[in-house]
């Protein structure tokens, strides 16, 4: 008998664990494709969201996350996925990706947005124009903790071994509060607005023991540094990080992402996704100290306004003196108006 044709649906609560269940088996999904996304975006940043999802014979075979962000700022846009590093449809099915992204530029079209993104892993739309500036960096967690503590580059695992002589310890924290603090303060320092503190206690409420916070301590328990990470299958992701000035001195960045490594080695992840960079950028060198391979990542546009791809990202030049002003800015009054610019960026 022939198969059912494909249908399409928007996500319920009531089809959140079928979500997931396809989600987790999917090779083309990624932890930003899971339904939690869907709460976060709609409650803590106030955009409409649509997750729609394809199915044949009632069993899902594609998935496509998308939320709009329609800003005086920064423009009208749709985008698969505003906030994450990873998009885009995940499918089994020809078909249903197909559909999913045609019923994307349609719903793209109705908002009156300027543009459709996909943050793709992978080249899907030859013919699309393409961001060219992020790369992630992904790499093989080994069996041995001590294999992978070889693995490092000669010179980065001299900076981890200093963390571990000055005394540094880490520490998974149940709450957010410790590393809010030291995260507000590292993107001040740098002239970004911080996502608010909220944003994170719904991830950790949303995603439970996927969503993680590690804080790294000096002898005398004082935080240094802090990172917040995804687990998704056998991969760990982190994602927010932050560090006091002191870290600097005692090596306390490098010492966290070994940690981290460490800790996810003997939970029995497979991978290390050290996440999405700026080409150029110091978290991109840092990462390649690692001995991490550079792979880009391709975000895809549909434009339906002007003839450029936009660039909302600190690297325009036009944001540079809003950038050095932003510093300036005493840390309390950047925390209280941050949140109002950062969720109009995606």
């Amino acid at each position: 008998m022939p198969s059912e044709p494909v249908s399409m649906k928007q996500l319920t609560r009531a089809d959140e664990v079928r979500w997931d269940r396809f989600v987790a088996a999917c090779p083309d999904a990624t932890f930003f494709h899971r339904s939690g996304w869907k709460t976060i975006i709609e409650e803590v940043f106030g955009h409409r969201a649509w997750f729609l999802y394809a199915e044949r014979d009632e069993e899902l075979c594609g998935v496509l996350p998308l939320a709009q962000v329609n800003s005086r700022l920064f423009g009208n846009s749709m985008a698969s996925l505003p906030f994450c590093a990873y998009g885009g449809v995940a499918a089994t099915d020809v078909e249903a990706r197909a559909m999913l992204e045609t019923e994307a530029e349609r719903l793209a079209q109705r908002c009156g947005a300027d543009f459709l993104e996909f943050r793709n892993c992978v080249r899907t739309h030859a013919d699309w124009p393409e961001q060219d500036l992020y790369v992630t960096f992904r790499k093989p967690i080994l069996p041995r903790v001590e294999d992978n503590m070889l693995a490092i580059p000669r010179k980065q695992r001299a900076m981890v071994r200093k963390g571990i002589k000055s005394g540094l310890a880490s520490e998974i924290d149940a709450g957010v509060g410790r590393f809010f603090a030291l995260y507000a303060d590292n993107v001040h320092r740098h002239g970004t607005p911080a996502m608010p503190k909220r944003y994170f206690e719904r991830l950790k409420a949303v995603f439970g023991d996927d969503c993680e916070v590690m804080i790294v301590v000096d002898p005398k328990g004082q935080a240094l540094s802090g990172v917040m990470s995804f687990y998704f299958r056998d991969q760990v992701l982190p994602y927010y990080a932050g560090d006091a000035v002191a870290a600097r001195e005692l090596a306390g960045n490098d010492f966290k992402y070994w940690e981290l490594m460490r800790r996810a080695c003997e939970r029995g992840c497979k991978v290390f996704d050290y996440g999405r960079s700026k080409r150029g950028s110091g978290s991109f060198d840092f990462k390649k100290n690692w001995g991490f391979e550079a792979q880009p990542l391709h975000y895809e546009y549909r434009l339906y306004r002007g003839d450029s791809i936009p660039q909302n990202n600190p690297n325009n030049p036009k944001f540079r003196l809003l950038i050095e002003a932003w510093r300036r800015m005493p840390v309390g009054l950047a925390n209280m108006i941050g949140p109002f610019i950062v969720r109009n960026l995606g």
